[in-house]
């Protein structure tokens, strides 16, 4: 699992990504326990609140795959909207969920299909609430 730094979520993506989770049956919602438990001991702050370096719901950001030193750039989508080949990773997905509301210079160790890696966020190249995007 990753580390157990304070992560964040806002309260417009934790409600959104709860519906999400809701709208799964139980054999379904298991598989994404992972993600139930980030978002259940996330700090949950107001969208105008939520510090600029947060990786957040539609944030583009930069990331490095210690082990491999290959660095990918990624759009954190919800699965509805999820197209690799367009570079937007669901956050349904292993890595997804161990992205969501680490901050840039962090670095995760998460358990994938393919063993434990480890990640460091790079850059955040984009996130909405700094934007002003307050609802995307």
């Amino acid at each position: 699992m990753a580390q157990k730094r304070q992560i964040y979520v806002t309260e417009f993506d934790l409600q959104r990504l709860q519906d999400h989770l809701d709208n799964l049956d139980v054999k379904t919602r298991k598989q994404f326990q992972s993600l139930d438990h980030e978002l259940s001991r996330a700090k949950v702050v107001d969208s105008a609140k939520v510090p600029a370096s947060v990786v957040t719901m539609n944030s583009r950001l930069a990331y490095r795959d210690l082990e491999e030193d290959t660095v990918s750039e990624i759009t954190l989508v919800f699965p509805d909207q999820a197209d690799l080949d367009q570079g937007k990773m669901s956050v349904f997905s292993p890595i997804g969920t161990a992205l969501l509301g680490y901050a840039v210079g962090d670095v995760i160790e998460w358990t994938v299909p393919a063993g434990t890696r480890k990640l460091k966020i790079e850059d955040l190249l984009y996130q909405p609430e700094a934007a002003g995007d307050l609802n995307l």
